[in-house]
């Protein structure tokens, strides 16, 4: 275990007042309205709860929504009591973004404890505000001996797996919050906005699976207020608004946050859909994330507005946050023989060598949105991530992948681990150049996990180009199993300061370990 010291649950619970007290009044089929109330009297509320996103040793993005307009203002403090507190003045929320807001912390302490509180004030009389909502977070470590542990899932109210008021809503999040990590990495499908919630599914076995519903979620998203709802709806879980109070996050995409299996220049032929573009689409749907996530590169100065970047989580770990969605070429067969394009463009290929090559973190973790070595299919002929199926000499979007990990061999780059999910199981990949048709790279692994409210589905097959082996699978023997007929999954990572060690744990909600595995750094290949 990492050698960082942990705030005993008691004092993390009572620094969360403020939001749990929100939580506990918030009564979801209110806040689960298409726009906000407009009252002629009243002050601003922060129902929806606060996020904090990209914490890295020196700053932050802090999140919030209000009901109305309003300007956001965050009080940062070392203690619970803000004694001291230093005031930072955000942006004034309105329509334009759906009555959300961020703002950016910079000149934080290293490796500590930050308490936080944000506040909405009438825009037209300071004086009003509304009841301060809570939270709380620890900034990345500047001395390597503290040591760094953080989560990973994803995949989140797909399938039509909603939440569900009888087992009580996303309860797999009140167990990651317990666990106490320094931050979460959702490696993508936040939302299923081609997923229908309907109020109720009938189960193999004759039970009733009952889903909160809201009319954003009641048919695929296509306009700019859908996909607003599709997002919105998560937040209406108390678990996961407690969790973000407490958690910050590391957020990428994947295709559910569109449409499924999306790639760019894509035309729709699919009946549910009156906007056929998917570039449209996506669009819309980009827009709607930034709204409702903190995430640094779609918020902060630079104005970049692209989903992959690098957030330094101190001299133990660098986070590669890549986006194989938004630069992809078409899915095919994947046969080509010359493919500069692949699942992750030329110029964001370039940006990975580049950042990668400059690193000095100890551990690497390369945060992919799609497996590697697992055959995802697409209709009968397509194929959606990058492997595809033949296990010979790489061939279309493998040239791509086959090029990075040679130049990682090359450049002798250590401590480079792959996370992902995507699939709906969780699972361990050893890939090794002796068991390889292609062989210039060195041996590393990949670990996936999820869902965290989806249904589960059988283990996808591997294809033998870059030689993995499964290590460890857990995964159901039929599709769409539902979160009430199995627990959900996800990873956990420990990298313990004094050895370096880094330690890969696949989670099953209620407790389980069911997998561990650790890694030695300074090493090229594992």
């Amino acid at each position: 275990m990492s050698n960082r010291p942990r705030i005993p649950s008691p004092d993390r619970r009572s620094v969360l007042r403020g939001s749990l007290a929100v939580s506990a009044a918030l009564t979801l089929p209110a806040v689960g309205a298409a726009a906000p109330a407009f009252a002629l009297s009243g002050r601003p509320r922060a129902a929806w709860g606060v996020q904090v996103g990209d914490v890295t040793s020196s700053s932050a993005l802090v999140w919030v929504r209000s009901d109305r307009p309003a300007r956001m203002i965050v009080e940062t403090s070392a203690t619970e009591s803000f004694r001291r507190a230093r005031t930072w003045h955000g942006p004034l929320v309105g329509s334009g973004t759906d009555f959300t807001g961020t703002t950016p912390l910079y000149g934080l302490p290293p490796g500590e404890q930050v308490h936080y509180r944000v506040t909405l004030a009438d825009p037209q009389d300071p004086r009003r505000t509304g009841e301060p909502v809570y939270g709380t977070f620890r900034t990345a470590p500047a001395r390597r001996r503290d040591g760094v542990r953080f989560l990973w899932s994803g995949d989140i109210a797909g399938q039509g797996w909603g939440i569900n008021p009888d087992i009580g809503g996303y309860v797999v999040y009140d167990e990651m919050r317990r666990l106490d990590p320094d931050f979460f990495l959702c490696s993508g499908d936040n939302i299923y906005a081609d997923g229908v919630i309907e109020p109720s599914v009938t189960l193999p076995d004759g039970r009733i699976w009952r889903n909160v519903t809201t009319e954003e979620k009641s048919k695929v998203a296509e306009t700019l207020a859908e996909y607003r709802g599709n997002f919105r709806y998560n937040l209406l879980d108390h678990n996961l608004r407690e969790f973000n109070a407490q958690v910050p996050s590391i957020v990428q995409w994947d295709d559910h946050e569109v449409r499924n299996n999306w790639y760019p220049g894509q035309i729709l032929d699919d009946a549910r859909y009156t906007e056929k573009n998917v570039d449209v689409l996506a669009a819309r749907s980009m827009r709607a994330f930034c709204e409702y996530f903190p995430v640094s590169t779609l918020h902060g100065r630079s104005g970049e507005g692209r989903m992959h970047r690098v957030v330094r989580h101190g001299p133990l770990l660098d986070v590669f946050v890549l986006d194989m969605r938004s630069f992809r070429n078409a899915n095919s067969p994947g046969r080509q023989p010359d493919d500069t394009t692949g699942i992750l463009g030329a110029e964001q290929l370039r940006w990975l060598k580049h950042e990668l090559s400059r690193s000095r973190a100890v551990w690497k973790v390369i945060a992919a949105d799609m497996p590697l070595g697992l055959v995802v299919t697409d209709g009968a002929t397509d194929f959606e991530a990058v492997a595809q199926g033949d296990p010979g000499a790489p061939l279309g979007r493998e040239l791509q992948i086959a090029e990075l990990l040679r130049f990682i061999k090359h450049r002798r780059i250590t401590g480079t681990v792959w996370l992902t999910a995507d699939v709906h199981y969780t699972s361990a990949q050893h890939y090794e150049p002796g068991r390889a048709v292609f062989k210039d790279f060195a041996p590393f692994w990949e670990f996936v996990s999820g869902p965290l409210a989806a249904g589960q589905f059988q283990a996808n097959e591997l294809d033998a180009t870059f030689g993995p082996d499964r290590v460890f699978v857990r995964a159901p023997d039929r599709a769409n199993v539902s979160p009430m007929e199995s627990p959900q999954y996800f990873g956990e990572v420990d990298i313990d300061g004094d050895s370096g060690e880094l330690t890969v744990r696949l989670r099953a909600q209620g407790g389980s370990v069911l997998f561990s595995k650790v890694l030695q750094p300074g090493r090229v290949g594992q």
